[in-house]
């Protein structure tokens, strides 16, 4: 199947466009799509993330969730029994947050803001997660670098993206279905020509866990480590701040 050109994942600041774009013309349909493509296993790798990100150790504390999307991250977090803190759930691309308002909880507040220019003070999280949002960043370091400031020392950072799976036969089988029946059922269903294309385009051209383990550690984070789940169809990186 021939990938559509805009498809292909851009840099710098016309990633930005393109990204931004892309996900502001999908957002209508974009929580229907996430979980009838993933055939509802998103969900687990959600909790699983939220859990790792050990909030419990501070239970009023103030958490962001960046490349928030529709909040289902967000939300995952505040509807844990004995939460009793605060979620801010940014991300670049306003019709997402539109979008997922209906979805909101009290302790979860929208901000339209962009990850690698976050506007906020300096050390003022006591956690962060983002799910399946820094793969579609221009610049990895910057975001990484950008995620570090606005964390306390010893704070966590959680992320869940997409990875590739270790074992070849799963590799190939998750390949063809990325490549070949994804696309067609996202362009169906969305009525989007080249959104979910441009997904498993992204993840082929995305560092894997180690090299973006080693990013992290360069970009003011200590102890990283990372698991795979579901065979490495995702991948949860947990990163302390230095």
């Amino acid at each position: 199947m021939a990938t559509n050109p805009k498809a292909k994942p851009s840099q710098g600041a016309e990633r930005e466009n393109q990204v931004r774009t892309l996900f502001s013309e999908i957002a209508p349909r974009y929580d229907l799509l996430n979980h009838v493509l993933s055939m509802n296993i998103d969900r687990g790798w959600r909790r699983r993330a939220i859990r790792l990100l050990r909030w419990q150790e501070r239970e009023t504390g103030r958490y962001l969730d960046a490349c928030a999307g529709t909040y289902d991250l967000s939300l995952e977090l505040a509807k844990q029994a004995g939460f009793r803190g605060s979620v801010i759930a940014t991300d670049f691309a306003l019709p997402m947050l539109v979008q997922g308002r209906g979805k909101l909880a009290p302790s979860v507040t929208p901000i339209c803001a962009d990850t690698l220019r976050l506007p906020f003070a300096k050390a003022c999280f006591d956690g962060a997660t983002v799910g399946f949002g820094v793969r579609n960043l221009s610049d990895l370091s910057a975001g990484f670098s950008a995620l570090a400031r606005v964390l306390r020392p010893g704070a966590r950072l959680v992320i869940l993206e997409f990875s590739q799976p270790p074992n070849l036969v799963l590799r190939g089988l998750y390949n063809f279905y990325f490549h070949h029946i994804l696309p067609v059922v996202g362009r169906i269903v969305s009525g989007h020509p080249w959104a979910y294309s441009y997904l498993p385009e992204s993840v082929k051209e995305f560092p894997g866990p180690t090299q973006l383990a080693a990013l992290l550690a360069e970009s003011g984070f200590k102890d990283v480590e990372w698991r795979w789940v579901t065979g490495g169809i995702a991948a949860i990186h947990v990163a302390i701040r230095s």
